[in-house]
């Protein structure tokens, strides 16, 4: 691996800080919505479960699937 190159270090090092800023990110919800005298209402989980269930969704396909040689009906053809 080329160390001197950010893109290189960043593909690397790029999803573990996604990772922590998420976690970070519903670390503080949560603690907020522990602390808070107002109760929440359950609308206002609805983006965060929902963000959960998408970061689930994402780590669930392999990075060597998501490439540019997938499969096309259209026989890589311009869909018109």
């Amino acid at each position: 691996m080329d160390t001197t190159s950010f893109p290189a270090v960043w593909a690397v090092v790029g999803p573990g800080v996604a990772g922590a800023v998420f976690g970070v990110g519903w670390w503080f919800w949560v603690d907020a919505v522990v602390c808070s005298a107002a109760a929440v209402p359950f609308l206002h989980y609805l983006p965060g479960l929902f963000a959960s269930f998408a970061a689930l969704m994402f780590n669930c396909v392999k990075r060597e699937d998501a490439n540019y040689n997938y499969y096309s009906p259209y026989d890589d053809s311009e869909w018109r």
